[in-house]
């Protein structure tokens, strides 16, 4: 069993999460983070929808005349980047408020695979951990947002940049997925955050598919109001079974 998990694919892992938030004794710690999603990425979906067709004809607008024939491709790609954008960037604030409770789940999804050498956590250590945690949640956004402004500049440079953010902008966004959600077992164990980079460097296959994998259900209306947890719960078996054994973990 052991050896099949570690031949898992990231994919596979984002999968496993399913399966893990669904499981007895974990779903009450998945209600937290499920609720805080839903609240402020349902939000910003009733939004984006009500403004997306008029945001779109904007940028399409600019294109020069003798380039309007791009407007049939450009129009699905800009599509998928506003959701995927407005999908990543309210997740993240999402992630910024529920970062407490998503290192809970992640503490007891861990205590059920590898229940050894675990320390349970009372919700007064989780308090008194909070202002730790909320920290390590800001290293995620100062890595993050210079590389998202630059993305962001580039949407903005008609044809080229129209055509090749949405790809580059997926690719990024499946990096920074991985490490957002693969941090909160790192944390747990007061791994520091370049450490945590550099373990998922290591092994980028496992943290690009893993990460492709939310960064694709995360653009998808209405299924990604789920995946906060569930991201928690793959992110947590993949650290588990792929880089516990290689850090120095504290307990």
């Amino acid at each position: 069993m052991h050896q099949k998990l570690h031949n898992m694919s990231g994919i596979g892992y984002f999968f496993s999460g399913f399966k893990l938030a669904m499981q007895p004794g974990l779903r009450r710690y998945v209600f937290m983070p499920l609720l805080i999603n839903i609240l402020l990425v349902g939000s910003a979906l009733f939004y984006l929808f009500s403004h997306l067709n008029q945001w779109i004809e904007h940028w399409l607008g600019a294109l020069p005349e003798f380039l309007s024939w791009l407007s049939y491709i450009l129009w699905p790609l800009l599509t998928l980047t506003i959701l995927a954008t407005f999908s990543y960037f309210f997740s993240t604030l999402a992630n910024f408020i529920a970062a407490p409770f998503n290192g809970l789940l992640a503490e007891k999804v861990e205590q059920r695979l590898s229940p050894e050498n675990m320390l349970e956590q009372s919700v007064a250590d989780l308090i008194k951990d909070v202002p730790r945690i909320l920290g390590r949640e800001w290293r995620k956004l100062v890595y993050l947002l210079p590389k998202a402004i630059g993305l962001f500049l580039l949407l903005l440079i008609p044809a080229f940049g129209q055509t090749i953010a949405p790809i580059v902008w997926f690719i990024f966004t499946s990096w920074m997925l991985a490490i957002q959600y693969c941090d909160y077992p790192f944390d747990n164990h007061k791994v520091d955050f370049n450490s945590m980079r550099f373990a998922l460097k290591a092994k980028q296959s496992k943290a690009y598919g893993y990460g492709a994998m939310v960064a694709l259900f995360t653009s998808i209306p209405f299924l990604n109001l789920i995946i906060m947890p569930v991201a928690v719960c793959g992110a947590t078996l993949m650290w588990v079974t792929e880089f516990k054994q290689d850090q120095k973990v504290s307990y």
